[in-house]
């Protein structure tokens, strides 16, 4: 507190520092492992990325789509809008964005809100796409294609 009683403020910092401090609380994971995760049940990946993203590149099968802006108000276990899918604190959700920066900071927000166990995809979902995953909601020549792995892996 300062002389006049106000919180006293902090130096700031740029997105860059913020954006590694906050990742050094994280468990960050790769997409392999966030897909091994969720296809065992013991994770819940969550895409956060815009509209326009998704109808461009496709959904993750199985991901719960929650816009950045409702995020905490849909994974809050404790919120009178969170999603059926938020059932814990201890709940842990992998958040996808599509390079893996929003994601981090979205994870760590969070975090903030109990969810100890949140955190994010290293590089979103075109590391997802990359790594030959399952993608579904595409379209090819305008016919829709139920899942796309892009290297023909899985």
């Amino acid at each position: 507190m300062t002389a006049e009683g106000r919180p006293r403020a902090e130096s700031p910092v740029g997105i860059d520092e913020l954006l590694e401090r906050v990742r050094e609380g994280l468990d960050r994971v790769g997409a392999d492992a966030a897909h091994d995760a969720a296809r065992a049940g013991e994770a819940l990946l969550v895409d956060i990325r815009y509209t326009a993203l998704r109808e461009r590149d496709g959904l993750i099968p199985g991901a719960l789509v929650v816009e950045r802006n409702e995020l905490e108000w849909r994974l809050d276990p404790q919120g009178s809008h969170r999603a059926p899918e938020a059932t814990s604190h201890a709940l842990r959700v992998v958040i996808v964005c599509n390079e893996g920066y929003a994601s981090s900071l979205a994870a760590a927000s969070l975090r903030q809100l109990g969810l100890h166990r949140a955190t994010d995809l290293v590089g979103g979902f075109q590391a997802w796409r990359a790594a030959g995953l399952p993608v579904t909601g595409l379209t090819v020549d305008g016919l829709p294609v139920t899942a796309v792995p892009v290297t023909g892996r899985r």
